[in-house]
């Protein structure tokens, strides 16, 4: 008999995932643009593990591989910064230690509620990013919203 065969199934873990937008605008009227952001590389994939409600979800604590170690840190980014959110089961043992570290509850087991969620902070974040900056985007420009209307 293996260790753990007698014991009830764990529930299914459902977090929110996201990618880091590969490219971000930055500095005075963001007509300057850099390559993912400070903690992470452009493209990598986060898992979202909470929220602050009161700031209207603007910030965001994740979970994610560093740009410099590789290893996976938590840390609070901005929402403007991450983009096509989706709700996955997670498996990693990992991310569901650091989870579990940070917590932060929030967990859900249901995975049309992740769903749904997730849904909603990809609309917000679409938002955000199109009026965070009241100056014109620079030529060319290479950010997240222009880099999808440019492959439509």
């Amino acid at each position: 008999m293996t260790a753990g065969a007698g014991a009830a199934p764990a529930e299914q873990t459902w977090l929110i995932a996201a990618n880091v937008v590969r490219w971000r605008r930055y500095g005075e009227g963001g007509q300057e643009l850099r390559p993912g952001t400070k903690s992470c590389r452009g493209g990598s994939k986060v898992y979202v593990i909470g929220t602050y409600p009161g700031v209207a979800h603007e910030q965001l604590t994740t979970i994610g591989r560093g740009r410099h170690t590789g290893t996976y840190i938590t840390i609070d980014m901005s929402l403007r910064n991450l983009h096509t959110f989706r709700a996955v089961p997670v498996h990693s043992p990992a991310v569901l230690r650091l989870y579990e570290e940070a917590g932060l509850g929030g967990c859900r087991t249901n995975r049309q509620d992740t769903e749904e969620f997730a849904a909603f902070l990809g609309r917000l974040s679409v938002e955000y990013r199109t009026t965070w900056w009241a100056a014109p985007h620079p030529v060319p420009c290479r950010c997240h919203e222009c880099l999808t209307l440019s492959s439509v």
